[in-house]
């Protein structure tokens, strides 16, 4: 088992940058693919990025691809979501999440799941 915590959200003005963390406890992080999703306030939860377990491959939703990037250190427990030109629909819940099976885009692939962190973006 596997216990995420994300940090780094906030208040952040479009065209700005945050990025956002995910420090796992528990059994072996690079056992895990890692991915990012995200909420909007009235919608449903969306894919946004996803790393495989030794971070040589990543995969991003179209919406971000090109803005956001990806990435793990697997000596730290720790993924990250480096999140530039920031639009106001980028306004959102972001939850990490860790997968014993490959990298996917859907919710159903990823069995731990953290508690989230907000993110305004302001226009």
């Amino acid at each position: 088992q596997v216990q995420l915590v994300e940090s780094g959200g906030g208040l952040v003005q479009a065209g700005g940058s945050l990025r956002l963390s995910c420090a796992a406890s528990g059994r072996a992080f690079s056992a895990y693919a890692m991915a990012w999703f995200r909420q909007a306030p009235g919608k449903e939860r969306e894919f946004v990025a996803a790393i495989t377990r030794s971070g040589t491959m990543t995969y991003y939703a179209d919406s971000v691809k090109g803005r956001f990037t990806i990435s793990r250190d697997n000596a730290r427990n720790t993924v990250y979501l480096q999140r530039n030109s920031l639009k106001p629909e980028d306004t959102a819940d972001y939850y990490c999440a860790a997968s014993n099976g490959f990298p996917e885009m859907a919710e159903l692939g990823y069995k731990y799941w953290g508690q989230g962190t907000q993110v305004t973006v302001s226009s």
